[in-house]
């Protein structure tokens, strides 16, 4: 699809928009997500693809028909959504008698399945059932991530950068206080992953400081890992590879002491004192002879007087 995109030339202008929104970039796009329910999708598994489209929006699609595909089977029909949506991170649930309320979230790396891990749901609080204030739709959420599995077991790191590109929305160069208001708890402990969300309410202190408390805003997830499915050491490095137009250009000749002083070594060429422009003085100019040496190159015999 992509190559049919490149090979035939726009006709209309909105086609040529269309294609320039496809075409690679410095700085890419926030991520979407697309959340595909599977073909034997129960009504647990259809309430947390809901909740966590509400939670992701507006950067999710949420795919209303049953799909009967199996990712970890067959990963063409994936693909194929991927590419036609332009979503780079998935999410299918699923339900069948050997692996009941089962989510996979995953991510592509050039149309092309990167790494997914598959989860089991033990426990679903829904956004409907507690019955607090929300947060508004686009609110970026921060994420917190507890328990020593996240750090030192491959799968859970794995994990953990997975969530990371899920949930962390568009990048933003400035933040406002009042706006971190939404909070993603993960925490990874006896082998299951419990994934809580707040709001943040900010209360007066009496200084300047608020006092901060957390209030359950749902959902509520209880997971454990089943199935993992990651990519290899190569390609997992290739997918983090930066152009070289985004490195910062390293500075030459510049050192700081232990004081954060900046010194800065600068490089000079040998001076010519000969070419050095001096104050003009009368005493300091040159005569006719001195000038007629210089420029021939050899001393005149000096002109005797005559007797």
């Amino acid at each position: 699809l992509l190559l049919m995109y490149h090979c035939r030339k726009p006709k209309t202008k909105r086609a040529k928009r269309f294609l320039e929104k496809r075409e690679p970039k410095l700085t890419e796009n926030t991520k979407n997500a697309m959340l595909i329910k599977g073909g034997n999708a129960n009504l647990t598994v259809t309430d947390v693809l809901k909740d966590i489209y509400a939670v992701k929006k507006p950067f999710a699609v949420l795919f209303k028909k049953k799909n009967i595909t199996r990712p970890f089977e067959d990963q063409t029909s994936l693909e194929f959504f991927s590419k036609k949506s332009d979503c780079s991170l998935f999410l299918f649930g699923s339900h069948n008698k050997k692996r009941p309320n089962n989510l996979i979230i995953g991510r592509m790396f050039d149309y092309q399945v990167l790494d997914m891990i598959e989860l089991g749901i033990e426990k679903f609080v829904s956004l409907k059932d507690i019955k607090n204030s929300k947060c508004p739709e686009g609110t970026k959420p921060m994420l917190i991530f507890a328990g020593d599995l996240f750090d030192l077991n491959e799968e859970y790191r794995r994990l953990k950068s997975l969530l990371i590109d899920f949930f962390r929305g568009p990048t933003v160069s400035n933040i406002r206080l009042a706006g971190l208001e939404h909070v993603l708890h993960f925490t990874a402990v006896d082998g299951k992953i419990y994934m809580r969300s707040y709001k943040v309410l900010l209360k007066k202190s009496g200084c300047k400081i608020p006092r901060i408390e957390l209030e359950d805003m749902g959902p509520s997830l209880d997971l454990v890992m089943r199935r993992t499915h990651l990519a290899s050491d190569d390609l997992y490095k290739l997918s983090l590879k930066q152009p070289k137009a985004l490195k910062p250009k390293k500075k030459k000749n510049i050192s700081r002491d232990a004081f954060g002083t900046t010194y800065g070594r600068i490089h000079m060429q040998k001076q010519d004192l000969s070419k050095l422009q001096t104050r003009k003085m009368k005493g300091l100019k040159k005569r006719a002879a001195e000038k007629s040496i210089e420029e021939d190159g050899a001393v005149s015999p000096k002109k005797t007087k005559p007797a």
